[in-house]
C-alpha cells in the first residue's frame, strides 16, 4: 500500500513539474544533489574550451598584392597539378590547371577570391581532360 501512494505521488509531483513546461523552453539539465557540477570538455591540448568566446580582435589585416595574389593562385595551380601527377596525369603543370579554370571566365569575368580558389581545389580530372581535348580541337594545328 506505501508503495502504491509513492507511485501516486510521484506521478503527481511530476505531472505538476510538467505543467506549463512548453512556455517554460528547454531546461537546462542540472546535476543531481551530491555530483560534481558539470564542466567543459579540455581540448587536445588541456585547455577548457569556451563555446562562446569573443574573437580576439585582430590586427587590421592588409589586402594582398596583385604579385602577391598571382603568387598565392599560382600556388594553388602547381598543387592541383601535383595531385593530378599523383593519379597518374605525369604532364599536366600548373599553367595549363589556371588555363582550363579560367577559360570559363572569358564571358563573364574574374569572379572573387574565395569563387577562383573552390573553382581550382575543386577540378576534377574529367574536367580537365574534357578541357583539354576541346582546347586542342580549337586549336587545332593539323589544318
Amino acid at each position: 500500500m506505501e508503495h502504491e501512494e509513492l507511485n501516486t505521488q510521484q506521478l503527481e509531483a511530476t505531472a505538476g513539474d510538467n505543467e506549463g513546461s512548453a512556455d517554460a523552453g528547454p531546461k537546462e539539465e542540472m546535476p543531481e544533489p551530491g555530483e560534481p557540477p558539470i564542466e567543459p570538455l579540455p581540448d587536445d591540448e588541456g585547455e577548457t574550451l569556451e563555446c562562446m568566446a569573443e574573437p580576439e580582435p585582430e590586427e587590421e589585416s592588409e589586402a594582398l598584392s596583385d604579385l602577391e595574389l598571382n603568387e598565392v593562385i599560382e600556388d594553388i595551380c602547381n598543387s592541383k597539378a601535383e595531385e593530378f601527377r599523383m593519379i597518374g596525369y605525369e604532364h599536366v603543370t600548373g599553367m595549363e590547371i589556371w588555363e582550363c579554370v579560367s577559360d570559363k571566365y572569358k564571358k563573364t569575368g574574374t569572379p572573387p577570391l574565395h569563387k577562383v580558389v573552390n573553382d581550382i581545389l575543386s577540378l576534377k580530372v574529367t574536367q580537365f581532360m574534357n578541357w583539354m581535348t576541346m582546347s586542342i580541337y580549337k586549336t587545332n594545328p593539323f589544318k
